[in-house]
């Protein structure tokens, strides 16, 4: 049997007049899907709403993502040994830093390119600048061991010596919507409060770019490679929690004060499989059309998927779902909320 496991994580969630990811120009993201326009949410947008919700929600610490590694080295060299000043520790973290071989503006303190680091590799690198290691494979084990579970989720990629670069053991799909869409504009006028009484006009005026959309969003995780890279299966399957819980409670935050697009999934599905990961993005090929509402369509449309999907690969080793529309559901377990589908994923430890 293989030694794999795979989690697939899906969702169904809507959103009302929105702008959560805009482009260079301020429009929403879009895409051409199944001969249709879509709207889009990059990956790169959710997994930063993911990192953040990790920050307000756990006790886990996170990675930092800054060119300011030599500052952040130094905060900790400060915090082992107060009696070391800020400059001694400002050049003993920017000896260690670039003896792992990532390049220093000298005269900006900055990283030439964001380095992605954990506060435990932080503390190692800045144990090691008090003990004078110099030695760069034993600087780089620093950085090497240790991740913080986005580090590991998420994975790490430096330019200045691949070597450093952390494998992510997390793939997030662009959320696209399941139906077409049509971009429309919001005008819209501010007054001045003390413009004098004959003076007419707005003291401003403007436009917004916004869509609706009812999305499909998938991610997965290789829970067998992030137990090696923590070190431990409790610690990955707690991470895994973490992972599902901020996957399908966090929003990307663009215009959210505009529009308050707050929503949360209408439907979730978790599939465990020990061959591959599946994403049923298929489902949504041939856009849904409807006069009368996306999302019951799209949730039926999801679990179809699932069933064919066996024609191609093995049939999932646990499937948990959670859904608000009252259609004909997948073989697997239903949970009654979120929070019982997160503890019955405690069963991927029979998988280990």
């Amino acid at each position: 049997m293989s030694n794999k496991i795979f989690l697939d994580i899906h969702v169904i969630q809507t959103l009302p007049p929105s702008n959560v990811n805009r482009d260079d120009s301020g429009s929403p993201k879009t895409a051409m899907y199944g001969g249709a326009r879509r709207a889009r949410v990059s990956s790169q947008a959710w997994k930063a709403a993911m990192r953040r919700y990790f920050g307000d929600n756990s006790s886990e610490n996170i990675g930092i993502r800054t060119k300011r590694v030599t500052d952040y080295v130094a905060e900790q060299i400060e915090a082992i040994d107060p009696s070391i000043d800020h400059d001694k520790a400002m050049n003993m973290a920017e000896l260690v830093i670039e003896g792992v071989g990532i390049s220093i503006d000298k005269k900006k303190n900055l990283a030439k390119a964001l380095f992605f680091i954990g506060k435990k590799q932080a503390m190692s690198l800045a144990h090691a600048a008090i003990e004078g290691v110099t030695d760069k494979k034993k600087l780089q084990e620093c950085l090497k061991d240790n991740p913080e579970i986005d580090i590991a989720l998420f994975g790490r990629m430096v330019a200045d010596d691949p070597s450093l670069n952390q494998d992510a053991s997390a793939q997030v799909a662009h959320a696209i919507s399941t139906h077409a869409v049509e971009t429309e504009f919001d005008y819209y006028t501010a007054m001045d409060d003390l413009s004098p009484d004959n003076e007419a006009g707005a003291g401003m005026l403007g436009t917004i770019e916004y869509n609706s959309e009812t999305l499909y969003r998938y991610a997965n995780v290789a829970v067998h490679e992030l137990i090696d890279q923590l070190g431990s299966a409790d610690s990955a399957i707690e991470a895994v929690k973490l992972f599902v819980e901020a996957f399908s409670n966090s929003m990307p935050s663009g215009k959210i004060n505009t529009f308050a697009n707050d929503t949360l999934p209408q439907a979730i599905m978790v599939n465990i499989r020990r061959d591959r990961p599946v994403s049923l993005v298929s489902a949504f090929e041939k856009p849904v059309r409807s006069t009368d509402g996306y999302v019951k369509e799209s949730v039926r449309r999801l679990f179809d998927e699932l069933n064919k999907s066996e024609k191609f690969v093995d049939k999932p080793v646990f499937t948990f779902y959670l859904s608000q529309e009252d259609i004909d559901a997948p073989s697997g377990k239903e949970e009654s909320n979120l929070k019982e589908l997160l503890n019955d994923l405690s069963q991927i430890k029979q998988l280990v």
